[in-house]
């Protein structure tokens, strides 16, 4: 579970700082500790490149108000995602002596303090990147996601729900085919302009 936690979260990282931007918004240092994180989570190259993307690009083709949903589901999930991963890391140990000091490279390396601490630092400063991210460029559509959250959480079963749905039904009925009805006139309304842009003056 773990290493499959932490190759989706890679992957992740990986495919957002692959995605084309116009101007880079991955600094170099998000860059360095990616590839340090990936020297930590190593995995064959027949796993990263197998052709199922953690997340999918499609969503990416549609509209801006579309892709802002996206992007913030995609964050969030990165934010849970890395902080399963930081509860998995290793505890760091007391240094220890004696025997234990010869027990070899490889155990060493497992048990010393830099195992867990290191990748926890850079697996923090990651999260905090994406965090910031999603705080100052996406808190409209944050709010808009815990909104559709809590409508799964409907008690579909409950009488009282039911009746009081069933009340305020007209109300969103109507407010929901008058947002339709307001989209379809905008879109109306950019193609007159296109077509106006397009069409020759007269002599």
């Amino acid at each position: 579970m773990m290493v499959s936690t932490a190759r989706a979260v890679l992957c992740l990282c990986v495919w957002l700082s692959a995605c084309p931007v116009q101007g880079s918004h991955v600094s170099a240092r998000m860059n360095r500790t990616i590839q340090n994180l990936l020297l930590h989570y190593k995995i064959p190259p027949k796993d990263r490149f197998n052709g199922k993307p953690v997340f999918s690009r499609e969503p990416l083709a549609g509209k801006v108000e579309t892709k802002k949903l996206f992007m913030v589901g995609v964050l969030e999930t990165y934010e849970k995602l890395i902080g399963q991963m930081l509860t998995h890391l290793p505890t760091p140990n007391p240094p220890t002596t004696g025997i234990h000091v010869r027990l070899g490279a490889a155990t060493a390396a497992a048990t010393a303090p830099g195992a867990g601490g290191e990748v926890g630092k850079e697996l923090n400063f990651i999260l905090k990147k994406v965090q910031e991210l999603r705080k100052h460029r996406y808190q409209e559509q944050s709010e808009l996601l815990q909104g559709l959250e809590a409508l799964g959480k409907i008690q579909m079963d409950n009488f009282v729900v039911q009746s009081k749905a069933l009340w305020e039904l007209p109300w969103l009925y109507e407010e929901a085919s008058s947002i339709s009805n307001d989209a379809k006139m905008q879109r109306r309304r950019r193609r007159r302009q296109t077509r106006k842009l397009k069409t020759p003056p007269s002599a």
